[in-house]
Parts: C-alpha cells; sequence; structure tokens
C-alpha cells in the first residue's frame, strides 16, 4: 500500500524560505505511474492545487505561487519536493501531496486547475502545516 508522509513545514516570516518533503512507502517515483502534485487547504476552504510534476519532468503551478515555488523530485530518495521562496502571509496553509494515478482519466493539468477531479484519486499525505507571518 502506498503512503506519503510530507515533513518540512513550520513557521516563517513574509519573504523567507521553506522546503517540503513528501517521502513514499509502498510506490518508487521512478516507476511513472503517477502523476505528483503539493496541494493546500486552509480551514474552511477548498483544497486547492498548487503545483504538479509529469513524469517527463513537466511541470505546472498555480498563478499565485509562479516564480516562488518548484517542485522537483529526487527518485534515489523516493522524495517529492516543493521549495517554497519569498513566501507571503497568504501562503499560510496546510500542505498535502499526493500521488494520482495515470490511466484514471485525469491530466496532470487537473492537479493544479481541477482539484476536484483528483480529489479521490491516488493516494494522500496527512499534511504539513505552513505559516507565514507579516
Amino acid at each position: 500500500q502506498v503512503q506519503l508522509v510530507e515533513s518540512g513545514g513550520g513557521s516563517v516570516q513574509a519573504g523567507g524560505s521553506l522546503r517540503l518533503s513528501c517521502t513514499a512507502s509502498g510506490y518508487t517515483y521512478s516507476s511513472s505511474r503517477y502523476y505528483m502534485g503539493w496541494f493546500r487547504q486552509v480551514s474552511g476552504k477548498d483544497r486547492e492545487g498548487v503545483a504538479a510534476l509529469d513524469t517527463d519532468g513537466s511541470t505546472t503551478y498555480a498563478d499565485s505561487v509562479k516564480g516562488r515555488f518548484v517542485i522537483s523530485k529526487e527518485n534515489a530518495k523516493n522524495t517529492l519536493y516543493l521549495q517554497m521562496n519569498s513566501l507571503k502571509p497568504e501562503d499560510t496553509a496546510m500542505y498535502y501531496c499526493a500521488a494520482i494515478r495515470i490511466g484514471t482519466g485525469a491530466t496532470m493539468m487537473d492537479l493544479v486547475y481541477n482539484v476536484l477531479r483528483v480529489l479521490r484519486l491516488g493516494y494522500w499525505g496527512q499534511g504539513t502545516q505552513v505559516t507565514v507571518s507579516s
């Protein structure tokens, strides 16, 4: 069974940086069977897509984080990353990683632009809290 565990969250002042990690067990990132993505959710609001990574290395980002966040993976460590720079108070949220199986009808773009379509697909971590103070 696939399990994803996020880490790296914390509290930081505006303008600071954090790097989130998502380590998988029961699944090898190099197997190319899943799209990988980062999402975030503020209490009382819908979960939103932040960044997505395709098996060929292509990426897509939400407009709100373009130029500030970078998604990447390290196959040798079976870990997905989200480097977050120039953080803003509006980035405060619980951040989740997910592995969405390819072939379910969803596309990599859905991870950012159509989150409702992928919420029940694949595997999700338990989240890590990011708090950005002004």
